[in-house]
Parts: C-alpha cells; structure tokens; sequence
C-alpha cells in the first residue's frame, strides 16, 4: 500500500485518537488534534495526566474511549510507542500512525513490529497533518523533503 493510500484511509476513519496531546498547545499533537477536529472529523484526545483539551474530554488510554476508534495518532516518545501500539490492538484499532517528521519520533522498531503481528495498519513515520486537506505550505514542504529523502516510505506493509 503507498504512503497516500495508507494516509487516506487513516483519515477516512470515523473516530481518531490523537495520543500524547499535552497541556501545552503549541506541541504537535496538539496542532494535529485541531487540525482533525477543524476538518470535520471526531478526534479524542488521550493523555493520562490531563482529563480535558481544549473543551473535549481527554482519556488517559485508547482502551478507556468510550465507543472506541477506529484510529489512533501517536504523539509520544518512541519509548511508550509499543505499549501505546499493543493497547490499540487490544482495543480493536485498525489504523496506527506514529508521529515522526524530524527528530525521533515516536516510531520504534517494535512497535511497528508489535503493529503488522496484530495485522494493524502502521504508518511509521511522516504527520497526518501533511496529508490533511487542506495541507499548509509548511506541511507540504515537510512531507516534500521528507519523501524525497526517504524518511517516509512511498509504501508501507499493510
């Protein structure tokens, strides 16, 4: 599946969990919490230290999301992303993206890994806001550079 595809699905879902979302709204979760929310879409914002985001209930895990989603946006550090991944299995999420444009990211080798053993669909790398109509410049920018210098894949295994 390519990189767009894959991006397309993810935010065709009904509900998405934006984790890692933080008490300051200048972070990245945050600004792609707004930016799914600004689209139309049903975002969840979960953080275990914080019980709401700008105006909406925040969870503190995916597993506690009422109804459920069908998505979730991983904003921490690569550290939490297995466990983040493993508990969006159990949950019944279908579509994982972790967060990475530059820097670390919240990517890791196992939690991608723990992702394709539970047949989800993991996006490892790149934003979602660098694929959600309508793209900022910036975020253009990003996904331009990063695609050509091969930091997000042009297909992932779905």
């Amino acid at each position: 599946m390519t990189i767009n595809e894959a991006a397309k699905q993810f935010l065709s879902q009904p509900r998405i969990a934006v984790v890692g979302v933080s008490r300051d709204s200048k972070q990245a979760a945050n600004f792609v919490f707004r930016k799914l929310r600004d689209s139309g879409r049903r975002v969840i914002p979960v953080n275990p230290a914080v019980t709401e985001i700008e105006g909406t209930t925040c969870y503190p895990t995916v597993k506690a999301i009422p109804d459920g989603v069908s998505a979730a946006a991983v904003f921490t550090s690569s550290k939490l992303s297995e466990q983040i991944v493993r508990e969006c299995a159990e949950a019944g999420v279908r579509f994982v993206w972790l967060h990475r444009s530059v820097g670390g990211g919240s990517a890791s080798n196992d939690a991608i890994a723990v992702g394709r053993g539970a047949k989800l669909v993991v996006i490892p790398s790149g934003c979602p806001a660098m694929f959600c109509e309508p793209v900022d410049f910036g975020h253009k920018c990003m996904r331009w550079c990063l695609q050509l210098t091969g930091s997000i894949p042009k297909e992932i295994d779905a």
